[in-house]
């Protein structure tokens, strides 16, 4: 790669570094200098060609796509809240509820995990059981990711909370099959 000093300034005119105004919305008052970014990155962009020695002006480069007939890129909400709704067809969030079952034994709690789709807000059960041990919980998991039918294809994620449950067999069968799983933090 050649130094800057050998490469040749960019001259712009006054009049080219205007944004044109021909596409309705283009034109923000509470910007600095009166137009949105509409999302391309346009300062980002500015920054990256001064690293070789270009100075261009940020309308300038806004400029390039509109030139080229490329429009611009809708704006990108960024809140958790929209990350999830784009992404929910790839998560799953995992967890337990127990149930108080009257036996000839007298009160057993039964641990039943299940297993629910963000997109979907379905509902799987995983299994239940009075002794959530690693033996179940690797049912469980070999049973969630099974490649024809398991609950968990499809998914990338699994969200799951600390509980001591979740056991370190039941995470690696889940994460061999390609699903990562996320921890909730500590409350």
């Amino acid at each position: 790669m050649a130094p800057a000093t050998d490469r040749p300034k960019v001259d712009v005119h006054a009049d080219a570094a205007r944004p044109s105004r021909g596409h309705e919305g283009d034109l923000d008052p509470d910007c600095a200098d009166g137009y949105r970014e509409s999302g391309l990155g346009y300062t980002r962009i500015q920054g990256a060609l001064k690293n070789p020695g270009h100075s261009v002006a940020r309308s300038t480069v806004a400029n390039v796509p509109k030139d080229q007939g490329i429009p611009p890129a809708p704006d990108r909400p960024s809140s958790w809240r929209t990350f999830l709704r784009a992404h929910w067809g790839a998560i799953a969030a995992a967890d337990f509820f127990t149930t108080e079952v009257w036996t000839p034994r007298g009160l057993v709690t039964y641990y039943t995990l299940f297993v629910l789709d963000l997109r979907s807000r379905r509902v799987h059960v995983a299994g239940s059981t009075p002794t959530p041990d690693a033996g179940f919980m690797a049912q469980a998991a070999r049973r969630l990711t099974d490649a024809v039918d398991g609950f968990l294809a499809g998914h990338r994620v699994l969200i799951g909370d600390r509980d001591s449950k979740g056991t370190e067999g039941f995470r690696r069968i889940i994460q061999d099959a390609g699903v990562r799983i996320v921890l909730t933090p500590v409350q």
